[in-house]
């Protein structure tokens, strides 16, 4: 008899522990290049929602991707559940405009926004660039395909009448790479849509003699007067090596996206991680250090919530 206990019990055991594991369920969150922010929003994001996993069943991972318009399309394709895009290609991919045109993305659902990311030029002090203007003619990092800096870059180059061909070279190094071959003087600038302080502008300021550049004018004015998505921002002096000034520039916001084919609970499970531990996530960047709750379910959102963040905000008074 007590064999036969023994052997049921076992038996009811290895039943628990396999429905516990046919319970689980695995969500990917498209990122960037592993020294950006958008790397380090995927991994804090999952970090949040692991912790949960034996309560929730929810795990996650956050691999680098090529950036923003790689992230849609992923999502689009079924091929990634959640992802970071700048504002402004959420924008773009909701209303089938720029370089989603003909290519619309009804599906497309906001969850939240983060940080602000202005969009950065860093050029060598031995360049001679000294404004937007003085980039023309000099080997400059336009970004890579498929990421927000690189379709960003092409929207100031239209915006000012010019395109890359007006480089005297236009490499697409990912991030990763483009503050070494500042550092090489394989490139006189690079281009970065980012949240700062970030670790690429720390390298590239650190391993060579290197400024931020102002990126100011009546086209730039232009652009944020007729697009909502985007802002004037300030890099403010002292976060990098030989820049003690306040950098001017322009901006869009970083947020968090998927698809309204991902199910409610588990976009509720991922916004109640994050929201639920606020503080310990403001804590993961430097630049999460000032979000508040209230602007990062508003601003920068132009496609629908998906109704799983929307629950959430709604028990948390947020929203009516």
């Amino acid at each position: 008899m007590l064999h036969l206990r023994t052997a049921l019990l076992t038996a009811t055991l290895a039943v628990s522990v396999s429905a516990a594991h046919a319970q689980d369920r695995f969500i990917t969150i498209g990122t960037g290049g592993q020294t950006g922010v958008y790397f380090v929003v995927g991994q804090s994001i999952c970090r949040l929602v692991n912790r949960g996993s034996a309560d929730h069943g929810l795990k996650c991972t956050a691999p680098s991707t090529g950036g923003s318009i790689a992230n849609i399309n992923a999502i689009k394709a079924g091929d990634m559940d959640m992802g970071v895009a700048q504002s402004d290609w959420q924008f773009h991919a909701f209303n089938g405009s720029s370089q989603f045109e003909g290519d619309k993305f009804d599906n497309l659902r906001a969850v939240f926004s983060v940080h602000g990311e202005p969009f950065t030029v860093v050029a060598r002090a031995d360049s001679g660039v000294e404004g937007f203007d003085d980039l023309f003619g000099k080997r400059v990092n336009v970004g890579n395909p498929g990421s927000g800096q690189r379709a960003t870059m092409d929207v100031v180059l239209d915006a000012m009448g010019k395109s890359s061909s007006d480089f005297a070279l236009a490499s697409e190094l990912k991030p990763a790479e483009q503050s070494a071959a500042l550092g090489d003087n394989k490139v006189d600038a690079i281009i970065y849509t980012v949240g700062h302080p970030n670790g690429s502008i720390q390298e590239a300021t650190s391993t060579v003699d290197a400024k931020l550049v102002d990126v100011t004018g009546e086209a730039i004015d232009k652009l944020i007067a007729d697009n909502p998505y985007y802002a004037a921002a300030t890099i403010p002096g002292g976060l990098y090596k030989g820049n003690d000034d306040d950098t001017q520039t322009f901006g869009v916001k970083a947020t968090f996206v998927t698809s309204a084919d991902v199910a409610d609970d588990v976009v509720y499970t991922v916004v109640k991680a994050v929201f639920d531990n606020f503080d310990r996530f403001k804590g993961l960047h430097p630049a999460f250090a000032n979000l508040q709750e209230e602007e990062m379910i508003s601003a920068g959102l132009s496609a629908p919530l998906h109704p799983g963040a929307e629950q959430y905000y709604r028990e948390r008074g947020w929203i009516e």
